[in-house]
C-alpha cells in the first residue's frame, strides 16, 4: 500500500471554481458535481483557494439577511487551501486526512496546477481494497 501514489486514485480532469465566479454561479457548480468543496483557480489554472457548501450557505445566509450585491468567490474562500501532489504516497495523505478537516484535497503538480481530486472516499476504499488484499 506504500508505493500506492496519489495519482493512482485521483479524479483526473476535475471541476473547479474559476476567481471572479458569483456566489449562486458557484453553488450550482457545486450541487451540478455533488462535491462539497471545490478548488478555486486562476487564470492559469493554479490552485489560489477552496470553496465549501458550508461557506456558500454561510455567505448565502449573510447577504440575504443584509440585501448584498453580488458576491465573487475570492471574497469567501479559504485563500491557503490544502492540497496535496499527485506523486504523495496515498498512505501519508490517509494520516492528513485523519488530522486535517478537508473531505476533498486539489491535487497539484510541481507547479501548484491543478490535476485532480483526491476524496476521503477516494482513500479509505483503497485502503480497504487493500486490507482485503492481505487477508
Amino acid at each position: 500500500m506504500s508505493e500506492l501514489i496519489v495519482r493512482a486514485l485521483m479524479a483526473k480532469h476535475p471541476a473547479s471554481v474559476n476567481m471572479g465566479t458569483e456566489l449562486t454561479e458557484v453553488v450550482d457548480i457545486l450541487l451540478q458535481h455533488k462535491f462539497t468543496g471545490l478548488p478555486v483557480v486562476d487564470d492559469h489554472h493554479k490552485v489560489v483557494g477552496f470553496v465549501s457548501e458550508q461557506d456558500c450557505l454561510r455567505k448565502l445566509l449573510i447577504s440575504s439577511y443584509h440585501s448584498e450585491g453580488s458576491l465573487v468567490v475570492e471574497e469567501f474562500m479559504h485563500a491557503e487551501p490544502l492540497t496535496v501532489h499527485e506523486e504523495d504516497s496515498v498512505v501519508n495523505v490517509a494520516e492528513l486526512m485523519v488530522t486535517q478537516k478537508p473531505k476533498i484535497y486539489p491535487v497539484v503538480d510541481d507547479h501548484g496546477v491543478l490535476v485532480g481530486l483526491l476524496t476521503r472516499e477516494q482513500v479509505l476504499r483503497a485502503l480497504k481494497d487493500s486490507r482485503r488484499g492481505q487477508d
